[in-house]
């Protein structure tokens, strides 16, 4: 990311915090990917190991005791993984090779992480991974976070599907598109969800569809995207249409440079948008209301703390 654009965004005003237990879930995760076969191959386990899913977890889950954190870190280690499949393995330019990847996936999801059958779950390493998180989420006593996170879940395996297709098509998608269909392709769903469960961040239902609440839930999830696009533009640029400056310099007619800084005053934007929601959102709020909005708070650190120097955009 140029240095300009950099210097543009805002640090979010957030306590930098790290789950004490950071180092073990870095080994138990990579030893988990390695178990269902998700690094068969030399380069797929330097990548996982280099992406360091463990301190973004541990960054966004600070209070969590062991199991969550590890849950949520073997979480975004899955998702890497499948990121990697679908972008650096060339997977997600071509909705035809990308569907039967997905296919096994949507199973294990419509179980709900029951006991699979002799053949459900276990298809692809892919597949066998996603039910052990089920299970673990199942076993949790937790149906509401089950039922969000396989919703949540569902949603980004379609949205894959979606940029597949764009980019088998050479299709750059409007704005207004890109930034709703980028709350699904960045997962931030469902690691919400995983987040909630392990700081223990569950309102009643009532309170997680109020209008203010659900906005600066969505507000917390463009940012943590928006915060990704620009740290990985440099990377991505000239190769991936699925970038918030790149959609902004193809609707507008900006060059690259302006359009980064749209974007960075986009997140800047986003970042004072998602104070003044906290404040009214806090007011007299309960206290599994109050954790909630903490977890958006991590998330929203963690992901600038964890971009700056992540081996992923490089």
């Amino acid at each position: 990311m140029p240095t300009f654009a950099l210097a543009s965004v805002v640090t979010p005003p957030f306590c930098p915090r790290a789950n004490p237990h950071q180092s073990t879930m870095a080994e138990f995760s990579i030893s988990w990917a390695d178990r269902f076969g998700l690094t068969t191959k030399p380069h797929t386990a330097l990548r996982l190991r280099r992406a360091n899913a463990a301190e973004l977890a541990a960054r966004a889950a600070p209070d969590a005791d062991p199991p969550g954190a590890q849950l949520l870190s073997d979480l975004i280690t899955w998702l890497f993984a499948l990121d990697d499949v679908c972008d650096e393995d060339g997977l997600g330019a071509d909705p035809c090779r990308v569907s039967p990847v997905i296919s096994p996936l949507m199973q294990v999801l419509d179980r709900y992480g029951a006991p699979a059958g002799p053949t459900a779950g276990g298809a692809t390493p892919l597949a066998a991974a996603l039910a052990d998180l089920c299970r673990r989420i199942r076993r949790s006593g937790q149906p509401g976070v089950l039922l969000r996170f396989a919703a949540s879940l569902h949603h980004y395996l379609f949205a894959l599907l979606w940029e597949a297709s764009n980019r088998q098509q050479g299709r750059v998608p409007a704005v207004a598109e890109y930034i709703q269909m980028r709350r699904h392709t960045g997962a931030v769903l469902p690691s919400f969800a995983l987040t909630d469960l392990a700081e223990n961040g569950l309102p009643h239902s009532r309170h997680r569809v109020d209008s203010k609440l659900a906005e600066l839930n969505t507000v917390a999830a463009d940012l943590v995207c928006w915060c990704n696009d620009l740290f990985s533009y440099a990377k991505e640029h000239g190769q991936d249409p699925h970038n918030l400056a790149t959609v902004i310099a193809h609707e507008t007619g900006r060059d690259p440079a302006a359009a980064l800084l749209d974007a960075a005053e986009r997140f800047n934007d986003g970042l004072a948008q998602f104070l003044r929601l906290q404040a009214d959102v806090l007011t007299d709020a309960p206290p599994a209301v109050v954790r909630l909005v903490a977890t958006r708070r991590h998330w929203v650190r963690a992901t600038y703390d964890w971009s700056v120097n992540s081996s992923r955009y490089q």
